[in-house]
């Protein structure tokens, strides 16, 4: 029998997450992509991309009101 089909063979949710914030930061080898473009769950990418920016704007608002308090 195959290994396709493997609980192994999901992706978690925490890998979609770090993919995310990989491409955020834009520093992705060619073979993850590939890989990724496979095995992702696009309802975990989707939920991951809106926490990360949520996070991102988060921060960018902290930084601003600590400087503009400064």
């Amino acid at each position: 029998m195959s290994g396709k089909g493997n609980q192994g063979d999901k992706p978690s949710f925490l890998y979609s997450l770090k993919a995310v914030l990989w491409s955020f930061v834009g520093l992705r080898r060619k073979s993850d992509y590939e890989r990724d473009d496979v095995k992702l769950n696009p309802i975990h990418v989707i939920v991951a991309a809106l926490l990360a920016v949520a996070l991102f704007i988060g921060i960018l608002i902290t930084v601003v009101k600590f400087v503009v308090s400064k």
